[in-house]
C-alpha cells in the first residue's frame, strides 16, 4: 500500500494561524490605539520598511529554489510549462479583474463603499497577476506531481513576473480607473522580486559548491521554511493592526473579499485541469499546472498592495484575505485531483 502523503503543521494549518494573526492583529490595534502609526510612519519612497523587511524574509527562501538549470529542458516537453504561462498570464489576471468588478462594484455595492471598491478590486488584480511561487510545490507532492516538472514551471513563472507583472498591474488597474504611481510599482518589484531573486541565485550557488546538492535541499531549505511562516503572520499581525478598527465597524467585509477570491480560485483550476486534459498532458504535469493556475504569489501581492496603497487599504486587506481562503481552498483541489487521477 503507497505511503499516505502528510504536509507540514505550518502549511496544513496555515489557515488557522492566519485566523489567529487577524484576530491578534486587531486586538493589538485596538489596544494601541493611534500609538501605533508610528510604525506606518517609518516609510521610504512609500515603501514601508518593517513590512518590507518581513516580506523580504518571505520571499528570500522562496527564491532560493529557482533553478536556471532546469529552465534549459524546457525545449524537450514544452506542453506544460506553455499552457501554465497561458493560464497564468492571458486568462486568470483578466478573470480576476472581471469577477472582482462584478462583485465589488456591483453584487455588494451595498455593503462596500463606492469609493472604495476601486481599491478592493485593485487588492485582487495585484493577487491575481502573481502566479505562486512557493505553495505550489507543496500541492504538486500532495498530487504526485513531477518535482522537477514543477520546478521547471515555478522557475518559468518568477522569471515572467520579471517584465509581465508590472504592464499586466498597471494595466488592469489603468482600466478599473484606479491610479497608481508606476515609480512605486517598479520600485516593489525591484524590491520584492528582483532583489530576493538575485540574492537567492548567490546564495544557493554558494552553498551548492561548498555543501553540495543534498544538504541544500534536505537541511538548509527545510529550516528556512518557517522563517517565511513567521514573516507572514507577523506581516498579517501589522496589517490588521491597522485595518482593525475597519473590521470591527465592517466584520461582514472579510467574508465579502473571500467570495470572489473563492470562485476566481475553483474557476481557474478546472479551466487549467480540463484544458490540460485536453492537451493530453499528463496527471503528474497537468495537476501542478491547474495548481499553479489556480493559487497565488500572495507575498508579492501583499507587498505590492502595501507600496501602492497603504497598510489600511482595502487593497491590502483583499490580499491578505487571499491568504485566508487559499490553504483550505486548495486542499479541496488537491482532493479532486487526486480522485480524478488519470
Amino acid at each position: 500500500m503507497a505511503q499516505k502523503k502528510t504536509i507540514s503543521i505550518f502549511d496544513k494549518y496555515l489557515s488557522v494561524w492566519v485566523a489567529l494573526g487577524i484576530l491578534a492583529g486587531i486586538l493589538i490595534g485596538h489596544l494601541a490605539g493611534d500609538s501605533i502609526e508610528v510604525i506606518s510612519s517609518m516609510e521610504i519612497a512609500r515603501v514601508n520598511i518593517p513590512v518590507a523587511i518581513l516580506i523580504w524574509l518571505m520571499i528570500y527562501p522562496m527564491m532560493l529554489q529557482v533553478d536556471f538549470g532546469s529552465i534549459k529542458k524546457i525545449g524537450k516537453k514544452p506542453k506544460g510549462v506553455v499552457w501554465t504561462l497561458v493560464i497564468n498570464w492571458l486568462i486568470k489576471p483578466f478573470t480576476m479583474a472581471f469577477f472582482a468588478w462584478i462583485f465589488f462594484s456591483k453584487i455588494f455595492a451595498a455593503f462596500i463603499d463606492p469609493a472604495l471598491a476601486g481599491e478592493y478590486i485593485a487588492g485582487a488584480i495585484i493577487l491575481g497577476a502573481a502566479p505562486c511561487t512557493a505553495m505550489v510545490f507543496v500541492w504538486s507532492y500532495l498530487t504526485d506531481g513531477n518535482p522537477n516538472y514543477t520546478l521547471v514551471q515555478v522557475s518559468v513563472n518568477n522569471l515572467i513576473i520579471l517584465v509581465a507583472f508590472i504592464p499586466i498591474v498597471g494595466l488592469l488597474l489603468g482600466i478599473t480607473d484606479v491610479i497608481i504611481p508606476y515609480d512605486t510599482l517598479v520600485a516593489s518589484v525591484v524590491i520584492f522580486v528582483v532583489v530576493p531573486l538575485v540574492a537567492g541565485v548567490i546564495t544557493q550557488r554558494i552553498l551548492l559548491k561548498t555543501k553540495g546538492k543534498e544538504w541544500f535541499k534536505k537541511e538548509f531549505l527545510p529550516k528556512l521554511k518557517p522563517v517565511s511562516i513567521i514573516a507572514l503572520l507577523v506581516t498579517l499581525v501589522l496589517l490588521f493592526a491597522f485595518q482593525g478598527q475597519n473590521i470591527i465597524n465592517n466584520p461582514l467585509i472579510i467574508l465579502l473579499a473571500a467570495v470572489p477570491l473563492v470562485i476566481q480560485t475553483y474557476f481557474i483550476f478546472f479551466i487549467a485541469w480540463f484544458g490540460g486534459k485536453k492537451l493530453k498532458l499528463p496527471h503528474q504535469v497537468c495537476a501542478p499546472a491547474a495548481m499553479i493556475g489556480a493559487s497565488n504569489f500572495f507575498e508579492l501581492a501583499v507587498a505590492v498592495a502595501i507600496a501602492l496603497f497603504g497598510l489600511q487599504s482595502p487593497a491590502a486587506l483583499v490580499t491578505v484575505v487571499g491568504v485566508l481562503v487559499e490553504v483550505p481552498v486548495m486542499l479541496s483541489l488537491v482532493a479532486f485531483a487526486n480522485r480524478k487521477r488519470y
